[in-house]
């Protein structure tokens, strides 16, 4: 699996810091500190992702028609001209992959901001594979709000389409300035309840913002579902490196930024090689009809286990049209991973059976990292969750803890649980 050098570019010069890490997010270095040039010398051979400071950029979504190509591009700037006071001229739009829905994220910035990252990167010979915005690397969950406050910036997301950065703000403002916190009193009204959704917060500090905002999250526990407070040793750059090079967010290099590739002159040597590789594919697969038939039986019988895996994770009854489709689009969103840390699917089929075993237990959201698995889930009591942990880890191919349980106001029980390699 390839490793990447991840550089954060701050707005002072000569403070940027970098960190290795491979496409499961697994931290490969200790953080380095110094100059652009001091972190081309720890690149080596590395492709290396820059994340640029977060204020910067500003993030918004568009449903545009156009599906992609050059035309989308054109197109941008100017479906979204009216939400910029600078001239669309002055600014450089860059978009992302469209959603289910079909809205796509749009990153905007300066063009002399990005101009001026990339001349001192090119100072210091550094050639970047990829430009994200620093908060496109907070982790997303369903359901969810992540946030990352380090210093005095604070950057989320809502695990859907809201991603926002600020300065100088508190997360309690920033949460209510996202329009992610709930209006009036946290109790919804009777007739309202099933239009609030529930909401939970998960937020990563360094230890200066967890002491200065300690107040803001013990208030926010009254407007929230859950409120989960960790803090970060290293700092964001770790939890930011592990999302970016897992391939989030939106890469700035695009348009007349874009990197420029010889793939086409690479590949026309090998056209007669893969015109004889064609043909010899197609003979291979007439003559192997009959293992064909049986492919096609076997993948019949995969699709009806995907189609109950799908059902159990999330809850929906209907069966979904491409199970295979909706089993990939799952991996996708919580991550997969290979060789040892290869445990998301199977892992999540235990989960399911545990579950099964184990009635009136709901899961509100998951999520996937790194070989391991997070989970938050609502039971009726705790003996059931000892049930399904105990469960889970009777496979002997995995562990399952108990992070934590709090009680909730109809009796339930709210928990999270990790379920990870047992030889991880």
């Amino acid at each position: 699996m390839a490793d990447f050098l991840v550089i954060a570019i701050p707005a002072e010069p000569d403070a940027a810091e970098w960190l290795i890490v491979d496409g499961e997010g697994n931290r490969k270095s200790d953080i380095g500190r110094g100059t652009l040039a001091e972190a081309r010398e720890a690149a080596a051979d590395l492709p290396v992702i820059v994340l640029v400071p977060a204020v910067d950029v500003v993030t918004t979504a568009i449903d545009l028609p156009i599906k992609s190509g050059a035309k989308l591009r054109a197109a941008i700037p100017y479906a979204l001209e009216e939400q910029f006071a600078t001239d669309i001229d002055e600014l450089h739009f860059a978009h992302g992959s469209a959603a289910e829905g079909g809205a796509r994220p749009v990153a905007v910035v300066g063009t002399s901001l990005l101009e001026g990252w990339l001349e001192a990167l090119a100072g210091a010979g550094i050639e970047p594979q990829r430009i994200v915005p620093a908060y496109h690397g907070v982790q997303r969950m369903p359901n969810t709000i992540t946030l990352i406050a380090e210093r005095d910036s604070v950057m989320l997301n809502d695990g859907a389409s809201i991603e926002l950065a600020f300065e100088g703000v508190g997360p309690t403002d920033a949460l209510a300035l996202a329009g992610l916190l709930p209006e009036g009193s946290a109790a919804p009204e009777p007739e309202d309840a099933d239009e609030v959704p529930s909401r939970h917060l998960v937020a990563w500090c360094d230890a200066t913002a967890a002491a200065r905002y300690e107040h803001e999250f013990n208030a926010l526990r009254g407007e929230l579902a859950s409120v989960d407070v960790s803090v970060m040793a290293d700092g964001a750059l770790p939890r930011l490196a592990a999302t970016v090079a897992a391939g989030a967010g939106v890469d700035l290099l695009q348009g007349n930024y874009a990197r420029k590739s010889e793939f086409g002159g690479l590949f026309r040597p090998w056209r007669a090689a893969a015109g004889l590789l064609l043909a010899v594919f197609v003979v291979a697969l007439v003559g192997k009809g009959v293992d064909f038939l049986s492919l096609s039986r076997q993948e019949a019988a995969l699709t009806e286990q995907y189609t109950a895996l799908y059902q159990s994770l999330t809850g929906d009854a209907r069966v979904p049209g491409d199970p295979i489709g909706a089993a990939q689009s799952l991996s996708r969103q919580y991550g997969t991973g290979s060789g040892p840390t290869q445990i998301f699917l199977p892992s999540i089929l235990e989960l399911a059976k545990a579950i099964n075993e184990n009635g009136n237990t709901e899961i509100e959201a998951l999520s996937y990292r790194a070989g391991v698995i997070d989970l938050r889930l609502t039971a009726p009591d705790v003996a059931t969750l000892d049930r399904i942990q105990k469960l889970v880890g009777d496979s002997g191919r995995y562990t399952a803890s108990i992070q934590g349980t709090t009680q909730g106001e109809d009796g339930r029980v709210n928990s999270r649980i990790q379920i990870r390699d047992s030889g991880a």
